[in-house]
């Protein structure tokens, strides 16, 4: 639900010209020009975004708007995030299958659904009820209703019936840290999420034995992250 603050001029670069009926070119397209041109090594990321046809998570848009190298609006004040950024943050939750992640902003239900193609099992929550139906109707219809498991409320607290897991991965931005989200990770799990107001930071939490490493990714600007984080302190 994000793009980064630099490096895209959003004119979609590599996906104009010529169409393919599945659109595999264009994926492929944006994958050489927008993810690997730009530092994106995760074999296994850069497969599963030339696997999973992103235009089926935002039907209402024109298909070849989807792999413009931009968020796109899906409703609800929510966007379908740039492709870089669901690549930036799918890397750097650095998993290797059999995985298990949280996902908290389903949102169209793209990056789960990158996530469940690395080989991973996806448990992902979005406060939308809308969004949180057809998401899931799109997942199931795609083939990943069996490794993605979605339900409606607010993600601050996760999911803890299901913790600990790998990588916990917040697609919203959050004013401060949700600590009931870093509690849920396993030693060596990692949580990748946006920390600021309007303008944020993109931070990645690794859980060790003595406590958290912090790293700095990228700036970036996401969709606020609402609900409970906001009414607490």
């Amino acid at each position: 639900m994000a793009q980064a603050c630099s490096g895209s001029n959003g004119s979609g670069n590599g996906t104009s010209g010529r169409k393919s009926p599945d659109f595999a070119y264009e994926r492929s397209r944006m994958v050489e020009f927008q993810l690997s041109s730009r530092g994106i090594r995760d074999e296994r990321v850069l497969e599963a975004m030339r696997k999973v046809p992103r235009h089926r998570f935002a039907p209402d848009l024109d298909p070849a708007r989807t792999y413009e190298d931009r968020p796109q609006p899906i409703g609800h004040g929510q966007t379908i995030s740039q492709p870089y950024i669901v690549a930036l943050m799918s890397e750097a939750a650095r998993l290797t299958p059999p995985c298990k992640v949280l996902e908290v902003g389903t949102g169209s239900g793209y990056q789960a659904a990158v996530l469940a193609e690395m080989g991973c099992t996806v448990h992902t929550i979005e406060i939308v009820e809308a969004l949180a139906k057809r998401s899931g109707e799109i997942l199931a219809a795609e083939g990943y209703g069996d490794r993605v498991h979605g339900r409606a409320g607010d993600g601050y607290r996760g999911w803890p019936e299901e913790a600990p897991f790998d990588a916990v991965i917040v697609t919203a931005a959050a004013p401060r840290l949700p600590e009931p989200l870093l509690a849920q990770l396993r030693v060596g799990g990692r949580l990748v999420i946006p920390v600021g107001q309007m303008w944020q930071v993109l931070e990645v939490h690794t859980r060790t034995h003595e406590g958290f490493e912090r790293e700095e990714l990228s700036g970036v600007r996401f969709v606020p992250m609402t609900g409970e984080i906001r009414r607490t302190r």
